[in-house]
């Protein structure tokens, strides 16, 4: 294997593969290889350039903390995390659909009994939120565990709220017999990914703005059904066409419904105007495919 050139490397390096046991880490390592050969290629990668990206990728990974991961926001910006989403959550346009999980999820989040206010106190406009799992059929799904968490009026999470430590605006709540949860929180607001890093200076290289339209992420999982990972905008917000992380679908827009102080349909459970979000969701059985 001596005096490779452009136009054999390619072959010796897939070669030197022949040997791996794993038959799909065979597949995917093979056709990276053909992938990332041809890139340089095409795009005729200088020494320059290859140093270049080498530097940044080095600086992604070590950005990378438990509490940040550059990599998972590179690959949202890049489209790559919605692409693999879409290729294994291939569902029936009447089941809810998925959606990105985000960099804000946390595993240290509290139960919380039903209808409980989980936004500990932070400032906002009061948010009402009433929900239902069901399947395909309508019929209620009862234990379904739903994982909730959003940012604030400012667009932080709680990882972000200067000098908190405990979880705020997230929880884990549990579906009654007729696949009902609810809690209460404060409105959530649009937001800047992270600019400060490498992902900020790709975005600013191309143009592209940081703001992410407002939503609440929701994960709910029951047993014989699909996990659906996904969130809820609202259908008034300026950001829905322009989302870096390319998250929105149209099914997932709804309306943030708003009134004032002792008016609706919770009327005397706030002081000033408050949100009431109301939405069913539709989980597939593990069968589908």
């Amino acid at each position: 294997m001596r005096d490779l050139t452009d136009d054999t490397i390619t072959e010796a390096v897939i070669s030197t593969m022949g040997d791996t046991k794993d038959a799909r880490l065979a597949e995917i390592l093979e056709s990276l290889v053909r992938h990332v050969h041809a890139f340089v290629r095409e795009v005729g990668l200088t020494e320059e350039e290859w140093a270049r990206g080498v530097d940044f990728l080095t600086r992604t990974g070590q950005l990378c903390t438990p509490t940040r991961q550059e990599f998972i926001l590179l690959s949202d910006v890049l489209g790559v995390t919605m692409l693999v989403d879409a290729l294994g959550h291939r569902r029936p346009a009447e089941a809810t659909q998925n959606s990105v999980l985000g960099p804000f999820f946390r595993d240290d989040r509290p139960e919380r009994p039903d209808g409980a206010d989980i936004s500990e106190g932070l400032p906002g406009t009061p948010l009402f939120f009433e929900g239902q799992v069901v399947d395909r059929e309508g019929a209620p799904v009862a234990g379904a565990a739903v994982d909730v968490w959003h940012s604030d009026a400012e667009g932080h999470y709680d990882v972000d709220v200067p000098g908190r430590v405990d979880p705020a605006m997230r929880g884990l709540i549990r579906t009654d017999g007729a696949g009902h949860f609810g809690f209460r929180s404060i409105r959530p607001a649009s937001y800047p990914i992270p600019g400060d890093g490498t992902v900020g200076e790709l975005m600013s290289a191309t143009g592209r703005s940081l703001m992410r339209p407002a939503h609440v992420h929701l994960l709910i999982e029951a047993p014989g059904f699909q996990r659906v990972t996904t969130m809820l905008f609202p259908s008034d917000d300026l950001y829905l066409d322009a989302d870096p992380v390319f998250g929105v679908k149209q099914s997932l827009v709804t309306s943030y419904d708003t009134y004032a102080a002792d008016t609706g349909p919770r009327r005397g459970q706030s002081d000033g105007p408050y949100t009431l979000l109301r939405h069913t969701f539709v989980l597939e059985p593990l069968s589908a495919n």
